[in-house]
This record gives structure tokens, C-alpha cells and sequence, in this order.
């Protein structure tokens, strides 16, 4: 059952995105934050480049044919199974989300390539314990082959960084050597003290769902793997030589990305 009257993180991300499976509280939200950071539709797009330009480099210079993608979001372009499998066609993903709305969505638009698969769980990344012995998981995933972890722009929504590295940790420890981490993060080190006091005003009141963290916050989530190049950066500057157009700076972005192999 759908909560109409309750923010979800996809439908803001679908709405800021220019997407139209959104309701109004979700577009008050996004408005609201837009109001105090202005480029976040900027945001958006660099963060969906980022996870294609990741995705691409894996499936095509990686080897990596399995996906586990947690905090799916809202289907729109180039989704993870779509990047992966116009590669690799033979390239199996699971999706995981707990919006009821992105799962139905999902069902209905995602569909997998024959020689690959593509599946969908509904379940919280608070849990991960659930998600790695889900049967769905189990059935398309062959942990013995390496799988790469897609958790893009969702760790900010987790209360606390030791507990989203406890999340990390957890998800990483089934995943057997060679495989990815492909993670992108909010971030406020950017913002100026006006910014930090307006978005600080907006916590106070409840505004806010998210807890962005600085650059050493995020790097502790990778901890112990190997960084690809370029390492930790902003998300408009990972490997985004063959973009066109001026790039935004990262106070525009204000997300890190990276991408890190188990050794």
C-alpha cells in the first residue's frame, strides 16, 4: 500500500529527475530543498551519469556480470540492468527498494534482456541480513562469481555512519574476492556557512531525511578495498572525460562517488 501523504526519497529523486510518479508531499519536499540548494536537479542528473559511466566501465573492462542494486529508485534512463546488459547481455541484476511504488513500477517496465535476468525486491536496507538470504537474491545472484553492490545516493538516508558501515560491512562480507562497490554519497562539505544554517534550520523542523557526510565519512564506507581510479570524487568527475558541455562544479554536485573492488 502506497502512503500518499508520507515523502519517499524515489518519488522526490523522480520528481527532481523531471519525472511524473510523484505526489504532491514528495514535490513539497523537493521544492523545499531546492529552495536551499538550487543546482539539486543538477544533482540528480550528475548521479544517474555517474552510476552509467560506473556500470559501463565494469561490465566492459571489469568482467562483472552480476548486480545487486539496493535503493533501486524509480525506473528511468538508463537504469543498472539496461547499462549492464546493452554491454553484457548475459548480465543479471536484482533491484531492491522499500517504496511499494517502485517495485510496481519496476515489474512493469524493467524487463531483462533473454540471455540475462532481471529481479526486483521489495526490503530495507536497514536489514541487509534479509536482502543476502532472500531466496529471490539467492536464485538469480551466484555468490561464488563476484557481484557488484550498487548503493547509489541511499547511504545519506542512514541515522549515523557507524551504523551505515555496519550496513556496508555486512553486505560486503558475502561477496566473495573480485567483486565492486560502486557508492555514491551526499556530501555538505561544499556548502558555505549560509547553506549549512538553512539546511541545519530545516533538520531542526523535521525537514529533512537525509544526513550528508564530509569526504573522510564517506571513505571510511570503503575502508580496506581498492579504490579505482580517479578514487573518491565528486560524482561529475568520475571518469566523465567523454562528457560534453561545462561540467558543474562539485558545490553543484555536492555527492561523492566511487567505485572499489574487494580484494
Amino acid at each position: 500500500m502506497v502512503d500518499e501523504t508520507r515523502v519517499h526519497s524515489a518519488r522526490r529523486y523522480n520528481y527532481w529527475l523531471g519525472g511524473k510518479d510523484n505526489f504532491a508531499v514528495d514535490r513539497e519536499s523537493g521544492d523545499q530543498i531546492a529552495a536551499v540548494f538550487p543546482t539539486i536537479r543538477t544533482t540528480a542528473r550528475e548521479n544517474r551519469g555517474f552510476l552509467r559511466r560506473a556500470v559501463t566501465h565494469l561490465t566492459t573492462e571489469g568482467g562483472q556480470r552480476q548486480f545487486l542494486d539496493i535503493g533501486t529508485g524509480l525506473p528511468t534512463a538508463d537504469n543498472t540492468h539496461q547499462v549492464a546488459q546493452r554491454n553484457a547481455p548475459d548480465a543479471r541484476v536484482v533491484y531492491v527498494d522499500n517504496d511499494p511504488m517502485v517495485l510496481a513500477h519496476a515489474r512493469a517496465l524493467l524487463t531483462s534482456t533473454r540471455e540475462g535476468r532481471t529481479a526486483y525486491l521489495e526490503a530495507d536496507l536497514r536489514e541487509p541480513g534479509k536482502i543476502l538470504a532472500d531466496p529471490t537474491v539467492r536464485d538469480v545472484l551466484d555468490f561464488d562469481r563476484p557481484v557488484t553492490l550498487m548503493l547509489i545516493a541511499v547511504l545519506h538516508f542512514i541515522d549515523g555512519t557507524d551504523q551505515a558501515r555496519r550496513i556496508v560491512r555486512t553486505l560486503l562480507d558475502e561477496l566473495p574476492s573480485g567483486s565492486h562497490i560502486v557508492l555514491s554519497h551526499g556530501t555538505s562539505d561544499y556548502a558555505d556557512a549560509e547553506t549549512h544554517a538553512r539546511f541545519a534550520t530545516m533538520a531542526a523542523r523535521g525537514k529533512l531525511d537525509a544526513w550528508p557526510r564530509t569526504r573522510d565519512e564517506v571513505r571510511s564506507l570503503v575502508d580496506g578495498l581498492e579504490l579505482l581510479e580517479p578514487g573518491l570524487v565528486p560524482v561529475s568527475e568520475w571518469r566523465a572525460e567523454g562528457e560534453t558541455g561545462p561540467r558543474p562544479t562539485p558545490a553543484e554536485v555536492a555527492v561523492y562517488g566511487v567505485v572499489a573492488r574487494k580484494p
